[in-house]
């Protein structure tokens, strides 16, 4: 019997690093697929629509909250943000892990729904730290103090995920990271239909 793919959620404040871990992740294993959000954002140059993230517009998004095209939204830095459900529920049944980079508000909707959800909360080594990063990426400074107003208020919640990573040396951050994934591939809990159907064969 295959097993169903696992789904991780992964927060982290704005320059905690999470999306660069998340991308040596899923480039180091490709049975980890990332989920493509919904977002009202406007897109960045860099960016390439299906990739980064699908930009839609406010009236399609919320067309699609009506149509319960969402497995969670909301609302984060003024723009909306959602993950396809449809995608998600595909992946998992074919038995692929899947990776969903979102924010608390999100992470606690997918709890409620999905309670076994593997949650990873990525720390900053100090918010100094934090501050820099920001700085690095040329964001406005008015912008800065807010995502360093709205990185406390984030961090507030990091006690509701199953692990914390700090992000004060990347390659460890990386190795604690692949090894979360593959201790929740060997937990039962997590699979315990497929697991079950394999004993009862060494058993028979």
């Amino acid at each position: 019997m295959q097993r169903r793919g696992i789904l991780f959620v992964i927060s982290a404040p704005s320059g905690g690093g999470k999306t660069t871990l998340v991308r040596a992740l899923t480039d180091a294993d490709p049975l980890l697929r990332v989920s493509v959000s919904h977002t009202t954002r406007d897109r960045r140059s860099d960016e390439l629509d299906g990739v980064a993230y699908h930009f839609v517009d406010v009236a399609t998004f919320e067309k699609m909250i009506a149509a319960a095209a969402f497995l969670e939204h909301a609302r984060v830095f003024d723009h909306h943000y959602g993950t396809s459900k449809v995608w998600v529920e595909q992946q998992l049944a074919a038995g692929i892990d899947v990776v969903l980079e979102i924010d608390w508000q999100g992470a606690r909707q997918i709890r409620a729904l999905m309670p076994d959800t593997v949650g990873i909360y990525i720390l900053p080594p100090a918010m100094e730290v934090l501050e820099q990063r920001l700085r690095g990426r040329g964001d406005p400074r008015s912008q800065i103090v807010r995502r360093m107003q709205d990185a406390r208020a984030e961090i507030s919640h990091c006690r509701e995920y199953d692990y914390l990573v700090f992000n004060d040396d990347l390659q460890r951050a990386q190795a604690d990271l692949q090894a979360i994934v593959g201790a929740a591939r060997c937990d039962y809990r997590l699979q315990q239909t497929a697991a079950d159907a394999r004993i009862a064969e060494l058993l028979r």
